[in-house]
């Protein structure tokens, strides 16, 4: 009756203590333990889900269906449809976000633009 979407499968991990420098664009799930200086955008045909671990930081624009965030993002979040931040959730730029779940501790410095 109330059932949830089915989210995609996470394929791919950016470990901790790796660090990419460039724009990265992915499918299906990926989960952010490290460092990214550079846009992640998901490919737009198909569900995505992008998590960014409390270990994790990324310098750039964030572009996916479903993002959750534990960690430190220098720049804008779209999540078309999902957008969770966990307590140590911590985000310097404007959020935009169709639905929005907020754990206390979390921080943003920017505006919330409801799309």
């Amino acid at each position: 009756m109330f059932a949830k979407k089915k989210q995609p499968p996470i394929k791919s991990l950016i470990a901790v203590g790796s660090h990419i420098e460039g724009h990265l664009k992915f499918t299906d799930g990926l989960r952010v333990d490290g460092e990214i200086t550079g846009d992640i955008r998901s490919n737009t045909e198909h569900p995505s889900i992008l998590v960014i671990s409390e270990t994790a930081t990324v310098t750039g624009t964030i572009h996916a269906d479903h993002v959750i965030i534990n960690g430190r993002v220098n720049g804008p979040v779209h999540a078309k449809h999902m957008l969770e931040l966990q307590p140590k959730a911590q985000i310097v730029g404007d959020v935009f976000y169709k639905a929005l779940e907020m754990h206390q501790g979390a921080v943003i410095t920017g505006q919330l633009q409801p799309i």
